[in-house]
């Protein structure tokens, strides 16, 4: 059991939060596995080379994470008074999200299940 006062464990708990720019998008509609492919290529990468390479990737989730790096870019230069051009992409990962079920039917009467993955997609900027 925690000790103290409830406003003090509050404040303990706020005092180590990550001051980080980041934006996150909660039940995307892209699979975790399909997702990581964008997000590895932009790991690491300053922000305009990771958005020239989201602009000119052909996948699907690459258009949903591009607005995602625009919402952390704007939150970074409006919150935290950082300059874009120092940014970087420091950290970016996907987490599963609620898997949509869906029936398909198929020969004899059977059915097979179709599932309609989700996922919940992160990205964390830095200033070099």
């Amino acid at each position: 059991m925690a000790k103290g006062h409830r406003s003090q464990i509050k404040r303990e708990r706020n005092a180590n939060k990550d001051t980080r720019p980041s934006a996150k998008l909660s039940y995307a509609r892209v699979p975790v596995q399909k997702a990581c492919f964008v997000l590895d290529a932009i790991r690491g990468k300053d922000v305009n080379t990771a958005l020239a390479i989201l602009a000119y990737n052909p996948r699907y989730a690459s258009g949903v994470i591009e607005k995602l790096l625009k919402s952390a870019i704007a939150n970074a230069e409006n919150n935290n008074g950082m300059n874009k051009d120092n940014l970087y992409v420091e950290e970016c990962f996907a987490n599963n999200g609620p898997i949509m079920k869906r029936v398909k039917p198929r020969a004899q009467g059977r059915a097979y299940r179709i599932e309609k993955r989700m996922s919940h997609i992160t990205i964390v900027l830095n200033e070099r």
